[in-house]
């Protein structure tokens, strides 16, 4: 069997790592899975131009919304003529157009699509921020200068999407149950079939290590019990950096001990723009792209904190976990999915900042750490590895495989 996987980018961003490690794992079970990325620069800058046009030339929301008026016809490659199966994931940003989109469906390629986030089931927003209009049709979207209107950018992408989709057949899986459940609630997506699959992990890359030797190597202190953050962005308000610093002040506030014992390290971009806020010692790493040095970082962390607002199954988690370090989170999106409360990590309520520094506090100072580790070892060699992920793909593919044989 061939797949070809479609993604924006290759290594940038979580969906991409999530399937530069799906086209691995296939591979590695008897899959030929090769990946198709890459953007024309005029097709990402008319979507923008577009886009900035309709936020009366705000910049505000203008990396939040995608419409995808714009992208590459695929279908004339080598590498689509040739494969058995086209898996769709992050085709945002100019890759893939609505119109271009279409033409891949009306091929004769039976079409997976991985859910990163919910733009596929909305009009043009990759999380809905409690919006439910999704579930029958988009418009007077809250991204838009003044809520949109009836008639809005919002309810034109929603008819091109409708347009896309109708009388065609996708096969769509969502990377948690939790995605899986909002993706079902979407009247665009009524018709197509919906399941969840989580993402993988090389769980032989990603694996515990001598904790000192990983502190020394990235220069953070022996005598301190490291509590980490890491996001892309660590500015990104939907990574909660701002509920992260209220936890960690309201910890130090209630044990001040934790001056004197523990410190913060920040991974990610604009990670010293935050650094000063804490009322613990910080040490900004920064951005870094090197997969061993990542691994490192996570192994010289004693708990990895990521107090998302809304989160699909945030690679972040799965790699802490792998490392044997137990997270701290809140109970949202999928999330409680991959963090058992108490067994492996701490689910704190949601936007609750008091109750997010009870469970760094536990994670830290109270609970049997060492079990928490190896429920966090244990979980990902059991829920997130390549063999049973992939597995799990190869069904998938051939279902839509019988099916595009059978409606022929």
């Amino acid at each position: 069997m061939k797949v070809l996987i479609v993604n924006t980018s290759e290594k940038t961003g979580g969906a991409a790592v999530a399937a530069h490690r799906l086209m691995d794992a296939l591979n590695n079970n008897g899959v030929k899975a090769r990946m198709l990325v890459g953007v024309k620069q005029w097709h990402f800058l008319w979507e923008r131009l577009v886009i900035y046009l309709h936020l009366h030339l705000s910049k505000k929301h203008l990396f939040e919304i995608d419409i995808a008026n714009a992208g590459r016809d695929i279908t004339k490659t080598e590498e689509f003529k040739e494969a058995d199966v086209v898996h769709l994931h992050w085709i945002n940003q100019g890759m893939l157009s609505t119109a271009t989109i279409r033409r891949i469906l009306d091929s004769e390629k039976p079409v997976v699509w991985t859910m990163h986030d919910m733009w596929p089931a909305t009009a043009i927003c990759h999380y809905t921020r409690g919006c439910d209009s999704y579930k029958k049709s988009c418009s007077e979207c809250q991204l838009l200068p003044n809520g949109g209107s009836s008639d809005d950018l919002s309810a034109w992408t929603w008819r091109r999407k409708r347009k896309m989709l109708a009388g065609r057949h996708v096969y769509f899986v969502a990377c948690s149950r939790w995605l899986e459940t909002e993706a079902r609630k979407s009247r665009l997506l009524r018709g197509h079939g919906i399941t969840s699959i989580p993402n993988p992990i090389d769980s032989r890359l990603f694996r515990p290590m001598d904790k000192g030797e990983a502190k020394r190597v990235n220069g953070l202190p022996e005598d301190r019990k490291i509590i980490l953050f890491v996001s892309q962005k660590v500015t990104d308000k939907r990574k909660g950096m701002d509920h992260f610093v209220r936890a960690i002040n309201t910890m130090v506030e209630k044990h001040p001990e934790a001056k004197d014992t523990m410190g913060i390290a920040i991974l990610g971009g604009h990670a010293e723009d935050v650094a000063g806020q804490l009322a613990l010692p910080s040490y900004p790493l920064g951005y870094v792209s090197d997969q061993e040095r990542i691994v490192s970082i996570y192994n010289s962390a004693d708990t990895f904190v990521l107090p998302s607002l809304e989160d699909n199954l945030p690679n972040t988690i799965m790699e802490a976990m792998a490392c044997g370090v137990p997270c701290v989170g809140y109970k949202v999106g999928g999330i409680p999915e991959m963090i058992d409360h108490k067994k492996n990590g701490y689910l704190a309520t949601l936007r609750d900042a008091a109750d997010l520094s009870n469970g760094i506090w536990w994670v830290m100072e109270e609970a049997d750490y060492d079990g928490l580790v190896g429920s966090c070892v244990g979980k990902v060699k059991r829920k997130y590895s390549q063999h049973s992920v992939a597995i799990k793909y190869i069904e998938v593919y051939n279902e839509a495989i019988a099916y595009k044989r059978v409606i022929r």
